[in-house]
């Protein structure tokens, strides 16, 4: 609702996340010049002067003291709809500025394109406000459909939102990938109505084992599934495409939408040709807040259109002959995870501010069982290095929970190339990470006082381990600090419900994230139950 009613003022939102660190948000206020921060009542936030911060439990009045039927203000296509802050490779967020014209032809080329049914649906509203793929979910409302929202509680448990998306007879979900492998039982269970569940499915490239699984899915009545692709630049989705066929490709571009695969030198290539994918059309952005000199970087003339601008989006794609394109790829240090968009330079910058970090690097790792983690590297300035918890604890008041590493490697230089420059393809390999900070490490307790707390102590450890790609787990250690997410999370109730029968929810995952409170936790629920 207030979404809505910021929209009807004239006004644009900004998401905050209460749960990124008071300098990122106070540093996004400034940068986006807000004047009004709607809060929380119990929110303890001090926002930078000249913000008033208004919240429903300070303010009376209700709907009734307003005037039925007050005049939307006026605007244009150009005026901002919201800014979407994305991490930025100089060490700060960026905020991209989207318009109103740009969600208007988002919209209208899902629409155009057949991804949206004629009559109205009933949709999933599954993103963070923070991720711009909210925007595409519960816009929705504008055009007719009925959108319910998911809360996390249900978000991270299959069973939940199945039994949500029953309920209220969801017809379209949107996730990403990484959502998808933790749902996707509960979802391919054919529904009591017959109906078919529409999955809208980005923020990452589909993995090949994925895609092939859908395609085999589509004559299932459970699901069908679209595959889209976008820069936040540019609205959100540019392309689209239903999942078909042996491999992942993003498909097409959206109606409205211009896309160029161009050279080095901004030559566009045939059919077959590997180069950079360019985008224009009213979907474009504003540019970054504040940020003209990078606008100027990112947003440049359109050498095909007279007076029009094109995005680069930094991907590398190849023409395909049916006119889509074969996502390669970045063409610089920008990587998703989770499906955020993250730039390693940002959080390297972080690390180094570190007193006792005199050179940092970061790099994704892909593991087999734990996914997408994030390794960071360091050059110690004096003798001995941080430990990885301080590491962790620093870069917690800079930047958001996902862009904090899970494991450290010190080295006494980082290796660098012919330029001078770090040769991150030097790097040691990312297993090498686990726990190399030297620190002392206990292993859970054989004969504790309370043997019941040291057999559930051994049973958790044994499976986080197991999901966490660990070699050994610790009493004291963190399941978040060690890369657990919402999403592993799951992983590790279904394997302790399976091979153990111990039932744990997500919500005391989080509640009690150390192994020792999450076994004393468990210990004490078993006895009560005995």
């Amino acid at each position: 609702m207030a979404l809505l009613a910021v929209w009807r003022t004239g006004a644009a939102y900004v998401p905050l996340d209460p749960a990124y660190p008071v300098e990122r948000l106070a540093h996004m206020v400034r940068t986006a010049g807000l004047r009004t921060v709607l809060a929380e009542p119990d929110s303890t936030v001090r926002w930078p002067a000249g913000v008033e911060a208004l919240s429903p439990a300070r303010d009376d009045r209700t709907a009734g003291d307003f005037a039925a039927g007050t005049a939307a203000a006026g605007v244009s296509p150009a005026d901002p709809a919201y800014v979407i802050f994305t991490s930025g490779s100089t060490g700060t967020p960026k905020g991209v500025e989207a318009t109103r014209g740009g969600v208007a032809s988002l919209i209208a080329g899902l629409e155009e394109a057949g991804l949206y049914a004629d009559q109205p649906r009933v949709v999933a509203w599954n993103a963070s406000i923070s991720f711009d793929a909210s925007v595409q979910q519960w816009v929705r409302i504008c055009r007719g459909d009925t959108v319910v929202v998911i809360g996390e509680s249900e978000r991270t448990d299959p069973a939940r939102l199945r039994a949500l998306l029953d309920e209220h007879a969801v017809d379209d979900l949107d996730l990403t990938p990484s959502h998808w492998e933790v749902l996707r039982e509960a979802l391919l269970a054919p529904r009591a109505d017959g109906r078919r569940l529409r999955l809208f499915m980005g923020g990452e490239p589909v993995p090949v084992d994925i895609w092939r699984e859908l395609d085999r899915t589509r004559g299932n009545a459970a699901v069908e599934a679209i595959n889209l692709y976008g820069p936040t630049e540019c609205t959100v989705d540019s392309t689209a495409t239903w999942i078909s066929g042996p491999e992942p490709h993003i498909g097409r571009p959206l109606p409205g939408v211009t896309a160029h695969v161009l050279s080095d030198s901004l030559t566009a290539l045939g059919v077959g040709g590997t180069g950079e994918l360019y985008l224009a059309g009213p979907a474009l952005a504003n540019g970054y807040v504040g940020r003209p000199a990078l606008t100027a970087q990112r947003f440049v003339a359109d050498p095909f259109a007279a007076g029009a601008r094109m995005y680069r989006t930094g991907d590398r794609v190849r023409l395909r002959s049916d006119g889509g394109f074969d996502y390669l790829g970045r063409v610089d240090r920008q990587i998703k995870i989770r499906g955020y968009r993250v730039e390693l330079g940002e959080i390297e910058s972080a690390l180094g501010g570190h007193p006792d970090v005199r050179a940092a690097a970061v790099v994704l790792s892909t593991h087999a069982t734990a996914g997408d983690q994030l390794v960071g590297y360091l050059v110690p300035a004096g003798e001995s290095a941080p430990q990885a918890r301080e590491l962790q604890e620093h870069l917690a008041g800079l930047l958001p929970p996902f862009m904090i590493p899970t494991a450290f490697v010190t080295l006494e230089t980082l290796p660098l190339n012919l330029n001078g420059k770090v040769d991150h393809q030097a790097l040691p390999a990312a297993a090498d990470a686990l726990w190399a900070d030297g620190a002392e490490r206990a292993e859970p307790a054989d004969a504790p006082a309370d043997a019941l707390e040291g057999e559930f102590e051994h049973l958790i450890a044994g499976v986080w381990a197991e999901v966490l790609g660990r070699p050994r787990i610790s009493p004291a250690d963190n399941f978040f600090s060690l890369g657990g997410h919402s999403l592993i999370a799951l992983r590790v109730i279904a394997r302790l419900k399976k091979q153990f029968g111990i039932t744990v929810s997500t919500k005391e995952v989080y509640r009690h994230p150390q192994l020792r409170e999450l076994a004393a936790f468990v210990a004490k629920r078993q006895a009560e139950t005995q």
